[in-house]
């Protein structure tokens, strides 16, 4: 297996177990309380890794990365920031069930972006995935009724448009970590730490408004932390290692392991329906990558 598939794997575990844990172990907190805290304790935990691999060589200056780089990195830390708020919000109005399938359909944001910004052009297969992707959302919302009302629910849903809004928001950051592991050349033992900290940074004016204490909780926001650093990590060497709309999707399948424990776990509603739109969402985006390779081995041919 391609060493930039495994990890993007391996990614999807880590980060539906988290799903679920956040869903599970952290009621009453606001999503920017949970970012910052949460990415407090990852840096601390990530720090180490930082030490033992960091090579000043390898690491461009502010100078190489110009006013653009230092833009990408600090706009891609921002809308993690905010994507990770939208999703605990959602979380909090919806069941994890329910909004996970929804919010991993990043790729589809993450398409456009590419074919917008980064010159992609659009297969078959990635319309078709699109479509798939599409019919998850459908699926999600159905409880009978009038052929458009799953549709007219997703619109109406709040959790949806949390979710939607949130997924928007890691394709973007996900566009943007590409482009500072691949284009910028920024090692993956710098860029994590960084990114944890300029997303705790950007929300924490959100946060301190509205400050909860976490000091009964603390080992659970220790463990958090430590699942985020592992995850962040495995994410971010898999998209150094290929492009976004490959490991995005792959990543994303952690909608089906978030669906599994919520259903199984929490035994929250409709499993059945929301483990189809989860499997649905992942086909969907498998197809997209599916696209990209075919029009990848096109132009190596």
């Amino acid at each position: 297996m391609d060493p930039g598939i495994a990890y993007s794997v391996l990614a999807a575990f880590v980060w539906g177990v988290y799903i679920f844990a956040l869903k599970r172990y952290f009621p009453g907190y606001s999503g920017a309380v949970i970012t910052v805290v949460v990415n407090v304790f990852a840096v601390l935990l990530y720090l180490p890794v930082t030490a033992v691999t960091y090579d000043p060589a390898t690491v461009p200056s502010l100078a190489e990365l110009g006013a653009t780089g230092v833009l990408i990195v600090a706009g891609t830390a921002v809308l993690v920031g905010v994507a990770f708020i939208l999703f605990v919000d959602a979380l909090a109005a919806g069941d994890v069930s329910y909004v996970a399938p929804i919010n991993k359909l990043v790729p589809v944001f993450v398409l456009p972006i590419e074919i917008l910004f980064l010159n992609q052009f659009l297969t078959g297969l990635q319309v078709l995935g699109v479509a798939v992707a599409t019919v998850a959302v459908y699926v999600a919302n159905y409880e009978g009724g009038a052929f458009l009302d799953p549709l007219r629910r997703a619109v109406r849903s709040r959790p949806a448009q949390l979710a939607l809004a949130s997924a928007a928001c890691y394709a973007a950051s996900d566009v943007g970590k590409r482009v500072a592991l691949q284009e910028l050349g920024i090692p993956t033992s710098v860029f994590v730490p960084v990114l944890f900290t300029g997303a705790a940074l950007a929300v924490l004016p959100v946060a301190a408004r509205n400050w909860t204490s976490v000091r009964g909780d603390v080992p659970k926001f220790v463990a958090a932390g430590a699942l985020v650093a592992v995850g962040e990590h495995v994410t971010s060497t898999a998209f150094g290692l290929v492009p976004a709309s490959i490991a995005s999707p792959i990543v994303n399948t952690q909608a089906i392991v978030a669906v599994v424990l919520g259903g199984v776990v929490l035994k929250e509603s409709q499993f059945g329906l929301r483990l189809a739109a989860a499997v649905l969402a992942v086909a969907g985006v498998s197809l997209i990558a599916l696209g990209d390779l075919s029009a990848l081995a096109a132009l190596v041919g």
